[in-house]
Formats: C-alpha cells, structure tokens, sequence
C-alpha cells in the first residue's frame, strides 16, 4: 500500500512533516525531553554532535556518547504532541520516503523519556529519580488507534470505581514500560513507579488559580488508589502516550522521572536543574 500525500507529509528537503528530519538524522536510540532548552543540556555531555535541526517546539541534535550513536529531541509538552513525535519518528525508520511504502524489516527504537515530575506519595523524596513501570492515561489518546491486549482494563476498571470517574472525561488507560529496556536502568537509586499522565497542568491537576477543578478531591483519590498492592505514585504529562504508542509500533520505552515537586507534602526541588542534570548523566552512562 502506498501512502497517499495528505498521510505521509514529507517537506521539499525529502524530512519529515514535523520534525524537519531525513531517515539518516536519526539514531535508533533516543531521548526525549519535553523542554526544547533542555536538549543541548543532555548532548552537553555528547563527545560530538553531528546533527542540529529544528522546528517549532521540535530540535533534534544526533551525535555519539562513548561510541553509542544517540539523538534527543524535545517534544514539548503533552500527550497530543507525543502522538505527532511517536508516529514520525516510526516513519522514519519504517517508511520508505521515496516509495511511500512501509518497509519490509522492522527497525524497534528504544526510547528514554528524560522529564520532570511531581510525587504524590509523602514517602518519594523530591530530587529523587523515579522510573514508571506503569502509567495510567486520562489523555484518551490510546482510544484513537486500534489495539488489543496492551492496556491493563482490571486496573482501569477498578480506578474508575474508585474515584467515580466522570463519564464526561476520557476512560483512563493503562500501560507498560519495556522490562528489557528498563533492565539498564534499575539500581538501587531508581524506584519503580505507577505514573499518572495528565492532560494539563492547572485543573487536571487539581491546581487552582480563578478556575475552581471539577473534582477537588480528585488527588486524595488519586494519592490513596490501590490495587493489589499497586500505588499511583507521581504525575506528569507524556509517559501513557509514549508507552502506548511505542507498544502499539514494536518499539523499547521507558520513562525516566526527575521528582522536583512532592504534592502531598507541598516541597519542590532548591535545585531543579541540578537534579535533572544528574539524571541526564546517569541515563547516558546506563545507554553508553
């Protein structure tokens, strides 16, 4: 089957819509940042870089860290842009741009979010380093490709019951990290976490400024859901579309979390940048 145009976009330079990427910019192994500042921090710590391109929220640099090719690129916030990052990466890996044809060999990227979060647990100090082995999405975006088996509905449907989840809202899903690729990642400074992906920062997180939340004691609920033994643990905005999509195309992800805020306690990090940093380091040393 050949993609038509108004599927695959592909710019006058022969890149991709978005991203402003050729096949050969990318490496198979990738960081995202939400912050587009915050990719020259991590290839900071490259030994060269090859590649620096960019385009609206989206920069991309690609270069080498210990002989292991690697790109970052930003993807701004949320799990809309996850949707436009996850699926154009996997074109250009997967898609032949001078046929517009899916190629015969599946290349799978492995994929490490590098971001910030906020703990809801009084026991997950702040600056610490959480890795989500599980994300629950009130984003919906799972709901918009066809897909079987990869989300975790006895824990949804227990979710739902629990917090009376409105109907008028999406029916939050639930899913994995890649265990193989998480491997390089556990010691005994990662904790494993269920991770909350949210679809704003104000009222989806019960933040309120002039606008009074729908649900006020949503985050209590949130703080105290349990299921056999299995905690929400943290908040933020990308990890669910990230983990759904990379199932959804064959590709490794996971999510690595820079604690810099703890909701129950009410503590944000002295030194965000600092703590971030050193998780960029650690998960360069882990890949390289």
């Amino acid at each position: 089957m050949q993609l038509r145009p108004a599927e695959l976009i592909i710019n006058e330079d022969g890149s991709i819509y978005h991203l402003n990427l050729l096949p050969q910019d990318l490496a198979t192994t990738i960081i995202t940042v939400g912050d587009p500042d915050r990719v020259s921090q991590v290839s900071g710590h490259f030994d060269s870089v090859e590649v620096k391109k960019g385009k609206r929220e989206f920069v991309t640099h690609t270069g080498h860290k210990n002989g292991k090719r690697i790109s970052v690129i930003s993807t701004g916030i949320g799990t809309d842009n996850i949707d436009i990052v996850l699926n154009e990466l996997d074109a250009l890996v997967n898609i032949d741009f001078k046929t517009r044809t899916l190629k015969k060999n599946h290349t799978p990227l492995k994929i490490v979010r590098i971001g910030t979060s906020g703990a809801i647990q009084k026991d997950i100090p702040v600056d610490s380093f959480l890795m989500s082995e599980y994300a629950m999405g009130f984003d919906g975006l799972l709901h918009f490709y066809e897909h079987e088996n990869i989300n975790n509905v006895q824990i949804e449907d227990a979710f739902i019951a629990y917090t009376s989840w409105d109907k008028n809202k999406a029916r939050p899903y639930v899913t994995y990290y890649s265990e193989k690729l998480g491997k390089k990642f556990k010691n005994n400074r990662i904790r494993l976490g269920f991770t909350a992906t949210n679809t704003g920062f104000y009222g989806p997180q019960q933040r309120q400024l002039r606008l009074r939340p729908s649900q006020m004691e949503l985050m209590e609920k949130l703080s105290s859901f349990s299921f056999d033994g299995l905690c929400l643990t943290n908040l933020e905005m990308e990890t669910s579309g990230i983990y759904a999509l990379s199932q959804l195309l064959g590709h490794e992800a996971v999510s690595m979390n820079c604690i810099l805020a703890n909701r129950s306690t009410g503590e944000f990090s002295n030194n965000p940048t600092k703590s971030v940093d050193e998780l960029i380091k650690f998960c360069l040393d882990r890949l390289t």
